[in-house]
């Protein structure tokens, strides 16, 4: 498998110390390559009062594309045609994935659909049942390859169409006991994983899998999960990214209804049956989707902050996150400015990022 000169320097770039997708995407934006970005990133680091970060060697992604090539695997990165245009439109969109399996499933209108790991047997009966009937209406079902509800819908979608995503390496089957079904949707349906082969899960990367989840799917279902469940982080995901919520209600008896009782509450969309789901994302299909063309185009002209702004920024973060938005109100500075000072300090090692736009103090 080649790769090209840009493609190796964006999977150096993903792959280093301190350098997510808003910031990858922030470097590309400012110096216009993958390859000026990493001349650029030691500089950075230390004006934002850190050390450089650990950059990854060509040496190192050389070898994670040849095992990607050796798995029978692909990336697409995001710019390229194939890349899935509404996993594109995120803040947070993944630089590169790796997939398995047959990508034109990304073509076609998805339905995500999660739930509990320890769903009760009629709730995956209903799940595995609901995803087989809005499969068969040509809907592709995403799920995250968990037990309990994922692997019911897994399971009725896989003859019609169905999309894992994984939370560690496509190489790695967690559960241990799903192995065979990953294996069979890597066959008939599609893997997708956002880390590198031979990486283990660990509990920072399932959220991580569950925008993912959200963000291929014009809506999300989810069927049986408890309060603060991963489930509900999924649906959460959803509303961010102004995805439908769908929940199917359940008993106020059993505490794994609690989750989808109380989306129901706050405006989910009560499911039923497949047509309900149908229902729901048939006017999303009338929506056009966003084409994923270009990730960057010319370096845009990002002013230096002086050490006074630099000050004036990091004086109002705190280990509590809070919005961009509201720093640059704060602060009374350029947006510009702003998100150079939260770049440099990234890349020392002193910010952390946060789903809906929010930073804090590391």
């Amino acid at each position: 498998m080649s790769a090209s000169e840009d493609q190796i320097a964006r999977l150096r770039l993903i792959r280093s110390d301190n350098i997510g997708p808003v910031t990858y995407f922030h470097l590309l934006a400012r110096f216009g390559s993958a390859s000026a970005a990493l001349d650029a990133v030691p500089d950075l680091a230390t004006r934002g009062g850190g050390r450089a970060p650990r950059l990854a060697s060509r040496a190192s992604v050389e070898r994670e594309i040849e095992q990607v090539a050796r798995l029978g695997a692909r990336y697409l990165f995001l710019g390229q045609g194939l890349y899935p245009p509404l996993l594109a439109e995120i803040e947070t969109a993944p630089p590169a994935l790796i997939v398995k399996g047959h990508v034109t499933l990304l073509e076609k209108p998805a339905i995500a659909m999660v739930g509990a790991r320890n769903a009760s047997a009629a709730a995956c009966r209903f799940a595995r049942m609901l995803a087989q009937d809005v499969g068969a209406a040509g809907t592709v079902i995403v799920s995250g390859l968990a037990r309990g509800i994922d692997t019911a819908a897994h399971d009725g979608s896989l003859e019609s169409g169905t999309i894992g995503v994984i939370a560690g390496g496509i190489d790695i089957f967690y559960p241990p006991e799903n192995e065979e079904r990953q294996r069979a949707i890597a066959e008939r349906g599609l893997l997708v994983a956002e880390q590198p082969p031979g990486v283990e899960p660990r509990a920072r990367h399932f959220p991580y899998r569950n925008r993912i989840i959200a963000a291929l799917a014009q809506g999300t279902v989810v069927v049986e999960a408890a309060p603060r469940s991963g489930s509900l982080i999924t649906a959460r995901y959803a509303t961010e990214f102004g995805r439908d919520v769908m929940a199917v209600p359940g008993s106020p008896l059993d505490p794994r209804a609690q989750g989808c009782n109380q989306l129901i509450r706050e405006g989910a969309i009560l499911v039923q049956n497949a047509e309900d789901v149908l229902e729901t994302i048939r006017p999303f299909s009338l929506r056009p989707l966003a084409q994923p063309g270009l990730d960057y185009t010319a370096p845009s002209a990002a002013p230096d902050a002086s050490e006074g702004e630099r000050r004036t920024v990091s004086d109002l973060l705190s280990p509590t996150p809070v919005g961009v938005d509201e720093i640059i109100r704060q602060s009374g500075l350029a947006p510009a400015i702003v998100q150079t000072v939260l770049l440099e300090l990234e890349l020392a090692g002193r910010l952390e990022r946060h789903a809906g736009g929010k930073v804090s103090l590391a």
